[in-house]
């Protein structure tokens, strides 16, 4: 599982320079008018030119055609469904037809002067529900066996579920971009599942405190260099009734990821990883008995391969297909047959592709977000199968775009640094046809600071970007503390061309009471090619650790930065380059709050850690350098470990063996616990581990009185 971002959108408090109350920072926690209000799920109605979103109180959905910008109130909450006051998260299917979820059921509804719901299917007690807009086949998970409900009608596909053995879930720790474990075919009418065997994976207690005596729970956690689990894909025929399992090649333990259909069904391809991540195979496989066909091609790095994208296979071909590969240093696009035969390589420079978006019906153009600006933003581009790309959206920021079923045109949701939020309607060239909505400044009001953006450059040149709140209305002479907040790992970018810079309003509010904050995306984050991802191979925490210590002479070289007086916080990946930053620059920061800190590679899971560092076996000096625990004696600043009691990402015994070392070495450490909550700190506790985060650094960073 991809270590998380604890990112928490705190309102922030006003300036305490201003004879005006301050919020509290529980008044600011409840109080969602700081952040930019927009139009909120936005959606084209397939094979029209209506785009449709929910009313701002959320009783109504609203409408607006491409050729009138008459708003129009397409259906109540009370229409869809009797007793119905807030409209749920809808899917439109087509024209007339769309579905939701509400009271335990997914409910069917054809729209119209005589709208009503049609059908509606219970699922209640089931996990991982998917549905398919053609065939409404719906399919979920039940005490770990999968289940195809059609027409009302369900079947029990699998019966072997429980003691380690799951049907239709994500696996692989939800690693290669895996998100779900259950895959419709094109009709709606087969479907393909993961089967996952943890059966001999060692298990690892979780205590869970909320009975008397506490009690464990074991979960199966494969960490780096330990057996892992073993993974297959059946195959579910609806008319048949009929189920079989691929006939995967390779080892038990490798992976199965990224699985497409072909769109006559009688294919399946799936990138097959070996465990060392260093080569992947994309083969395919015959879905009618699950025979191996062929290997269409092969990817092969002396670091790593990492596939995430599943094949998209090109509208009005039956052998033509998409890939996405950083083979060439960049993610980019290739065009292939089911031979495997290179067709084109689709370049768009150093431009990193995020997300194909769709194609047209002829096959000819495809539609894509891609980055530029050094990876700050995120730009809308079409490329046409010959190779050539045009970039659709023009302004600088970051731009989230929703096409209509002919690309003839889209909305575009951007923000800017500058830029809370706008809402727009464009024609396929990307003129701009009128402005939907737009962001009042939710903070300008309270006069708080906006974020700036700066470039360093890494020892070796490597451009890196930075984000810095500056304190409030600084007085000409006066020096001030700096909080660096850090993630710095793998496939996060923290600092965008977006509102708030990619920050929040926690990052502003602390800058309100006098403390700068800074952010810097060092080599090994994400969306920046793949020589700046793979810099950190084999030494985690080593590179990162360097590039983050620029950040931290640039802000040395501020005359109005108080040397003395920089702390570093971070959570998950950033727990552990906070304390790796303490623990080996003692002196250079006053104080630090590392939150659900990695402390010991060999104490994480294997697909992650391994991707990254190899097994403890290839790489001991690898591990050994970066295990924290080793460096706990030069510890010399002040530090608050933070850690759920049942975190099954990085488990607490991170931490605690932290402590465990400073206590055997004579180093004082500050440690804080948040019983029964995981590796995110979510409800009504977020505001305490908040307040916690924040006394903790301004009692350490305050100013010293002589």
């Amino acid at each position: 599982m991809r270590l998380l971002l604890i990112i928490v959108w705190i309102a922030v408090v006003q300036s305490p320079l201003f004879a005006q109350q301050s919020l509290t920072i529980d008044q600011a926690l409840s109080t969602p008018k700081f952040n930019p209000q927009t139009m909120r799920g936005i959606q084209w109605i397939p094979g029209t030119n209506t785009i449709t979103w929910t009313s701002a109180k959320g009783e109504a959905v609203l409408s607006q055609t491409l050729s009138s910008a008459k708003i129009d109130t397409l259906f109540k909450a009370s229409a869809l469904m009797a007793g119905l006051k807030r409209i749920p998260s809808i899917t439109w299917m087509d024209k007339s037809r769309l579905y939701f979820e509400a009271e335990g059921s997914i409910h069917f509804y054809r729209n119209g002067e005589a709208g009503k719901i049609y059908k509606s299917t219970s699922v209640k007690n089931v996990e991982e529900t998917v549905v398919h807009p053609t065939s409404e086949a719906i399919a979920y998970v039940k005490d770990d066996n999968l289940f195809v409900n059609l027409d009302n009608v369900e079947k029990q596909i699998t019966k072997d579920g429980g003691k380690g053995i799951v049907n239709g879930r994500t696996v692989h720790r939800s690693e290669f971009g895996i998100t779900n474990g259950i895959f419709f075919s094109p009709t709606g009418m087969k479907v393909a599942f993961y089967r996952l065997d943890e059966t001999m994976v060692t298990e690892y207690p979780l205590v869970e405190l909320d009975t008397k005596p506490a009690h464990e729970r074991m979960i199966r956690y494969p960490m780096a260099g330990q057996t892992s689990h073993h993974v297959t894909v059946g195959v579910y025929d609806i008319a048949s009734g009929k189920t079989v399992f691929l006939k995967s090649a390779g080892p038990d333990e490798h992976y199965l990821t990224n699985i497409a259909w072909s769109p006559d069904e009688q294919f399946i391809l799936i990138a097959e990883l070996n465990r060392d991540q260093n080569k992947m195979d994309l083969n395919s496989y015959t879905t009618a008995d699950g025979a191996y066909l062929k290997t269409l091609f092969t990817e092969e790095d002396p670091q790593w391969v990492e596939p995430e994208h599943p094949a998209i296979f090109i509208p009005g071909t039956k052998d033509q297909f998409i890939w996405q590969s950083e083979r060439d240093g960049f993610n980019h696009m290739y065009v292939y047959n089911l031979d495997g035969k290179l067709i084109r390589h689709l370049d768009t420079g150093k431009e990193v592709i995020t997300e194909i978006l769709g194609m047209d019906a002829q096959g000819k153009t495809i539609y894509a977000m891609a980055t530029g600006n050094n990876g700050l933003d995120r730009h809308a581009l079409s490329v046409n199968l010959k190779g050539k790309s045009t970039q659709v959206t023009k302004e600088s920021g970051t731009h989230h775009i929703n096409w209509n079923s002919d690309y003839s045109a889209f909305v575009d949701y951007f923000t800017s640094i500058k830029v809370p939020g706008r809402v727009t309607l464009h024609d396929a060239g990307g003129k701009q046809l009128r402005i939907l909505d737009e962001s009042n400044d939710p903070i300008a009001m309270e006069s708080l600071p906006k974020p700036e953006l700066v470039t360093l450059k890494a020892a070796d040149g490597t451009i890196l970007n930075g984000r810095l709140f500056p304190p409030l209305f600084p007085v000409k002479g006066k020096i001030y503390p700096v909080v660096i907040y850090v993630y710095g790992g793998p496939h996060a970018q923290l600092v965008t061309n977006s509102w708030l810079g990619g920050g929040n309003l926690w990052m502003s509010w602390m800058a309100s009471q006098g403390y700068a904050v800074f952010t810097l995306d060092n080599r090994g984050s994400g969306d920046r090619g793949i020589e700046f991802e793979q810099a950190i191979h084999r030494r985690l925490g080593d590179i990162e650790m360097q590039d983050q210590l620029v950040g931290v002479d640039y802000l040395k070289s501020l005359p109005w930065v108080d040397k003395g007086r920089i702390g570093v916080h971070g959570w998950s990946f950033g727990g552990f380059m906070t304390t790796t930053m303490l623990a080996k620059n003692p002196g250079l920061f006053q104080a630090g709050v590392a939150g659900g800190p990695v402390i010991d590679w060999s104490l994480y899971e294997v697909m992650y850690t391994e991707r990254y560092m190899d097994t403890p076996e290839q790489n001991p000096d690898g591990y050994k350098n970066s295990n924290l625990t080793n460096v706990a004696p030069q510890l010399k600043d002040r530090l608050m470990l933070i850690h759920g009691t049942i975190d099954d990402v990085v488990v607490w015994q991170h931490s605690q063996d932290m402590v465990k070392a400073c206590v055997d070495n004579g180093v004082l450490i500050d440690y804080m616990i948040y019983p029964g909550h995981e590796h995110n700190v979510r409800g009504k506790d977020r505001l305490h581990l908040y307040k916690t985060i924040s006394r903790y650094l301004m009692d350490n960073l305050k100013e010293v009185e002589y």
